[in-house]
């Protein structure tokens, strides 16, 4: 199957994307449908607009496949992860001296936002190390007290791919009526994620990921139960309630999640996404999964033949589609490693003082070989 949906990404010869925790390509439908969408805009003018409602349509539906929400209503598409992160933030209805607990592992976008609330709010933003107790769930919890309001959690780790026991932090919280929001970047697209096994409050992610999509669009879930009560930031004709109503003077916002859509949407990102994700869902999530899976284990084992030192968890639990090592005990050897792969046309990360790889369903293992042959040609050449 791999070998099949590779025509879909047809790279240019010699490049090896391994970089989807990062940005990730767009497939070859995609980039058919902004084509089209581009062309019917310069020759057709908005001729074809109700289609393009259509196709948004469509997207929700997906995106409430994605994470299995209850309605495609409960689905605002946003610009980014950080736009809905401050969703939340800001519309949190906080009480003064409530707190809210992140990792201090955190992508700067889910720990700034919480920090900025110091200031504005009186509340105390808690930093933790993830690593400072026996599991990283109980890291969180020794920080929780009777003034946590809310919980802020990656779904997986984006420098070591370290996937969170989402399960338990949502009955954690759940016993304790304390909000999760969820960033869920670095799972969707990569990993089946459940809204029935975990009833998060909030989940955002944005699709240029793992979902192979473009930037500048992503999804929002906020659990309908506490719609109403988040404090709305942003403006403008889109969140009306009836938004296609420009005269009335009198107007009420969305009872849906369109609430939360202040202005018009990124129509050449909806139809992108919309693809991509058709791909996606052709393949099947739990496939998917597996394939990255089985492109992990193989990485894996490489590095621990070689003696690589592997600074992601590779229990099976807490295995995501990132594995990140460190083959020389000195930072800038590391450094000078990963440039030599980006300039060999591999394309990975550098994070966490180690070299990210993050291969997706359509790696093949040949590729995988020949990243090896370029990362040993260094180790050569320095020998």
């Amino acid at each position: 199957m791999q070998k099949i949906y590779s025509e879909e990404f047809p790279h240019k010869s010699g490049l090896i994307h391994l970089n989807h925790a990062g940005v990730g390509p767009w497939p070859k439908r995609t980039y058919e449908a902004v084509t089209k969408f581009a062309h019917e805009n310069l020759y057709e003018s908005t001729k074809n607009i109700n289609n393009w409602f259509y196709i948004e349509s469509k997207l929700r539906k997906q995106c409430q496949k994605l994470i299995n929400s209850e309605a495609p209503e409960d689905i605002a598409l946003i610009k980014n992860t950080s736009e809905g992160l401050s969703i939340v933030a800001y519309g949190v209805p906080w009480k003064e001296n409530e707190n809210v607990v992140f990792a201090k592992q955190e992508f700067p976008s889910n720990r700034i936002i919480w920090q900025s609330l110091e200031s504005r709010f009186g509340i105390e933003a808690r930093s933790i190390d993830l690593y400072a107790a026996s599991t990283p769930e109980d890291a969180i919890f020794q920080h929780v007290d009777k003034k946590t309001r809310l919980i802020a959690v990656s779904a997986v780790q984006y420098s070591d791919g370290l996937r969170m026991d989402l399960e338990n932090i949502c009955a954690f919280c759940k016993e304790r009526d304390i909000l999760l929001c969820i960033d869920a970047i670095q799972m969707l697209g990569a990993m089946p994620f459940d809204l029935k096994k975990i009833p998060a409050d909030f989940v955002i992610a944005d699709g240029h990921k793992w979902l192979i999509s473009p930037e500048g669009i992503g999804l929002f879930y906020c659990n309908p139960r506490i719609r109403d009560s988040l404090v709305l930031n942003q403006y403008g004709w889109h969140m009306m309630e009836n938004m296609n109503d420009y005269e009335s003077l009198v107007w009420s916002t969305a009872k849906n999640a369109r609430r939360f859509e202040c202005g018009s949407l990124n129509n050449l990102g909806i139809h992108a996404m919309h693809q991509s994700l058709t791909l996606l869902f052709e393949i099947g999530i739990e496939n998917i999964y597996k394939m990255i899976s089985r492109n992990i284990s193989y990485l894996y084992e490489i590095f621990k033949n070689k003696g690589i030192k592997v600074v992601s968890n590779m229990e099976l639990s807490r295995r995501s589609g990132i594995i990140t090592i460190q083959k020389y005990d000195d930072e800038i050897t590391n450094r000078d490693l990963f440039q030599h792969l980006i300039k060999s046309n591999v394309l990975c990360a550098y994070r966490g003082n180690g070299i990210r790889f993050s291969p997706h369903f359509y790696t093949q293992f040949d590729e995988i070989d020949e990243t090896i042959t370029r990362l040993d040609s260094y180790s050569h050449r320095h020998s």
